[in-house]
């Protein structure tokens, strides 16, 4: 952290104040899809906040073969990090023996399965109440990378299905009742599925007429290039990152109801402060009418990459920002 802090402060005595920081950011990979969409979103932020980001990607082993004397050697010819990061607990032990060996400041994407304390920032939803302590940036959601703009094609939806979770039960005939109701709606659906859906539970689409797309048949740029085409994406309630995902979208996000396995949910009180805060909506009714398209996207991955500047020292741009 100190060498950034550094270079920041020499920056800050400069005339000229804008994205002149040049970072050098060692980016953890576990293998798993969605944490490493999640640190290549923070990426997406740090170089939108910054002139210039270097960024070595590096396969996390495991935390015995981190130890290793071999996992050092491969990393001795990189330059010098001045940001580690990686999402999922298969790279914490990576990030925090790298940053001992080499430098840079730590940072858990997501709360971290070790003490936060270990890292020098954690970048945690809000909905997972970590710790309130003074290295935990709060994200609203999972960090979720930019979409393209002005592709929306009017009349289009997207329907995503999830299925049984520790949060929520799978209510096979409440789920086919708001689905018969979306699907009756003078909308282009396209429906798709995810790992933990039921099987079956996508042959009443079907039946509809409605177009299926099957998870598996899905290349890993599918669901980004749906999310900027369609005007509306309705998600079932256990899968709220999908959810913050869609809200990165123009589109208009509803949420299917599904009943709790707790009185207390965590993940159904993030969701019902979406509803709150008319960022999403649980009237099915709703996709009968005209989209407004007045919701900006959360852009959560600028802002906490922005938190995160400023927590290191880096002094803030110079030009006007609408999404600050």
């Amino acid at each position: 952290m100190a060498s950034l802090r550094a270079r920041a402060r020499a920056l800050s005595n400069l005339p000229f104040r804008g994205p002149q920081l040049q970072l050098t950011v060692w980016r953890f990979l576990d293998g798993n899809r969605a944490h490493e969409k999640q640190s290549a979103a923070l990426l997406a932020g740090l170089r939108e906040c910054v002139g210039e980001v270097t960024c070595c990607e590096i396969p996390a082993p495991g935390s015995l073969a981190a130890l290793r004397p071999a996992f050092a050697e491969s990393l001795r010819d990189l330059p010098a990090p001045d940001l580690l990061f990686g999402a999922g607990r298969r790279s914490h032990w990576p990030v925090l023996l790298a940053k001992r060996w080499f430098g840079g400041t730590s940072v858990a994407i997501n709360r971290p399965t070790l003490p936060i304390r270990c890292f020098d920032y954690a970048i945690a939803p809000e909905h997972d109440r970590p710790a309130a302590l003074e290295n935990v940036i709060l994200s609203q959601g999972a960090l979720t990378e930019p979409l393209p703009r002005g592709q929306m094609q009017p009349g289009t939806g997207l329907l995503l299905l999830g299925g049984p979770s520790k949060h929520f039960r799978w209510d096979a005939g409440l789920v086919q009742r708001q689905l018969a109701e979306l699907l009756s709606a003078p909308v282009d659906w396209l429906v798709s599925d995810s790992r933990r859906t039921p099987a079956g539970a996508l042959d009443p689409v079907a039946a509809s007429g409605a177009r299926v797309q099957s998870w598996r048949d899905c290349p890993p740029d599918w669901l980004p290039q749906q999310l900027a085409r369609v005007e509306q994406v309705w998600v079932t309630g256990d899968s709220i990152s999908m959810v913050f995902e869609a809200l990165q979208s123009e589109a208009r996000v509803g949420v299917l109801q599904l009943p709790s396995r707790r009185r207390v949910n965590k993940v159904r009180g993030a969701m019902q402060r979406l509803v709150d805060q008319e960022l999403v909506s649980d009237r099915i009714a709703d996709a009968r009418r005209p989209w407004k398209r007045g919701r900006e996207p959360l852009n959560q991955y600028y802002h906490c990459a922005r938190a995160l500047l400023r927590r290191c020292g880096w002094p803030d741009g110079g030009t006007f920002d609408a999404r600050v």
